[in-house]
């Protein structure tokens, strides 16, 4: 017999064991139903699709994370809003 050890969120997991609960099931025995099941299909049980964001999320992000085209700081939520409203 072999362990299967993974980290998971704490918000994540308990969503997940609620959902499974809810489904009559622990969330161990519904990891064990989809690995059985990739084993029978010889891989993934359902399509696996790569989600593409949209082109100007994926720059607000680049911004972001690279500190381009950020306006601020700002000391309040209204100060934010009114500046977004600018033209």
């Amino acid at each position: 017999m072999a362990t299967f050890q993974m980290t998971l969120d704490d918000d994540f997991k308990a969503n997940v064991d609620e959902l499974f609960e809810d489904l009559g099931l622990d969330t161990e025995t519904a990891v064990k139903i989809f690995l059985k099941a990739c084993a029978a299909r010889n891989g993934i049980p359902f399509e696996v699709k790569h989600y593409k964001m949209p082109d100007d999320l994926t720059e607000a992000i680049r911004d972001a994370r690279t500190g381009k085209n950020l306006y601020g700081p700002f000391n309040t939520a209204e100060e934010a809003v009114a500046s977004m409203l600018e033209d």
